[in-house]
């Protein structure tokens, strides 16, 4: 990775916009730029195309354009290379841009609990199933396994999916979204276990395993971990007509606590079709939030919130800057890119498999 020059972050907004906009015009259609919910407004500003993980890894693997600036997080623009043809690059801006939830788990630490479980409940017992938010090398475990990836869009049907072979399923990084949606496919709680990853043997006995119908990894997302249930209280204790829609991250409770519950798309159209004039109290990444509140207060009258506007940015996300788009773009533009994300051969060919199960699936 380059080091930005100096003098793009001394450059104003309206400048930024200017080069932007003359790289834009120059790539034409070789350019396409992917930017997540989570972005900056300034950042989103420039997307061709918006949406969740689900959205953009389809995005990215129809477009026709040669270079693809993706504004989000590292393992997203790692699931971009692997499922797009060798003639395409991916670029993100800002490469620290990673997932706290994503680093929760690794190849090793998770070989490990796979060799556990197969000693176990036998070879073929578990079907290994990894959250997006996950590096290539997870991805490319679950090829290799008979697994798949899925998103807090398709969790219900993958995982469904997986139940239905008659199978136990290792779902891993994120707990939470695993037990919602074991939750919502009535899958008895005490046949859902938890791996401590920190723990010697996931805390975990060979009985337990064989008991269980569904082992969660015990990861997390730091931003929607944070919401409450005293939060959702407060809310409708401030107003009373309020609906609360939360995002599939949180905690159990908190889920149980909402009206509604679902994937950033999901949030977006439940809220984009509720009638005019509807108050909202939304469980998930700040930014998000405040466009759409923003948005339909002007155009419908609803009223939006989000539940824990003091500690609801995703930090990694808010890291990718207008510069470092600009800087991204002006390289292209002299056949110089920059930021480039590429997986191994071997490790792209197995988690191929995987999300093209998964958007076979979907």
């Amino acid at each position: 990775m380059g080091q930005i020059p100096a003098r793009y972050h001394q450059m104003t907004e309206v400048e930024l916009y200017q080069r932007a906009d003359s790289a834009r015009k120059a790539l034409g259609n070789q350019l396409v730029i992917l930017a997540h919910h989570y972005v900056q407004d300034s950042v989103f500003q420039l997307n061709d195309v918006a949406g969740d993980s689900l959205f953009l890894a389809r995005e990215a693997a129809k477009t026709p354009a040669k270079y693809i600036v993706f504004c989000g997080v590292h393992f997203m623009a790692e699931s971009s290379d692997i499922i797009t043809t060798d003639d395409k690059i991916t670029m993100l801006p800002q490469l620290s841009a990673g997932c706290s939830m994503a680093d929760m788990a690794d190849i090793d630490s998770v070989q490990n609990c796979w060799r556990q479980l197969v000693d176990a409940c036998g070879e073929d017992a578990f079907i290994p199933i990894t959250y997006i938010n996950s590096p290539a090398t997870l991805k490319a475990f679950c090829g290799k396994h008979g697994g798949t990836v899925c998103t807090s869009s398709n969790s219900s049907k993958i995982l469904g999916w997986a139940l239905e072979q008659d199978k136990k399923v290792l779902f891993f990084p994120d707990q939470r979204l695993g037990r919602n949606t074991a939750n919502e496919l009535s899958v008895p709680s005490n046949n859902i276990k938890v791996w401590e990853r920190t723990r010697p043997d996931g805390a975990m006995t060979a009985h337990e395993l064989k008991q269980s119908q569904v082992v969660l990894w015990s990861g997390y997302c730091a931003v929607h971990d944070r919401f409450t249930v005293s939060q959702i209280e407060q809310a409708r204790q401030r107003r009373p007509d309020v609906q609360v829609i939360v995002h599939p991250e949180c905690r159990e409770e908190v889920v149980n606590a909402a009206d509604h519950s679902g994937s950033t798309d999901h949030i977006l159209r439940v809220i984009g079709e509720a009638k005019p004039g509807t108050d909202w109290a939304v469980g998930t990444e700040f930014n998000m939030v405040k466009r759409l509140a923003k948005d339909l207060l002007v155009k419908e009258g609803k009223r939006i919130e989000n539940l824990n506007p003091s500690a609801s940015i995703c930090s990694t996300m808010y890291s990718i800057y207008l510069s470092n788009v600009v800087w991204v773009l002006e390289n292209l533009v002299e056949e110089k890119p920059i930021n480039t994300v590429s997986v191994a051969p071997e490790i792209k060919e197995q988690a191929r498999i995987a999300l093209d199960r998964m958007l076979d699936l979907s």
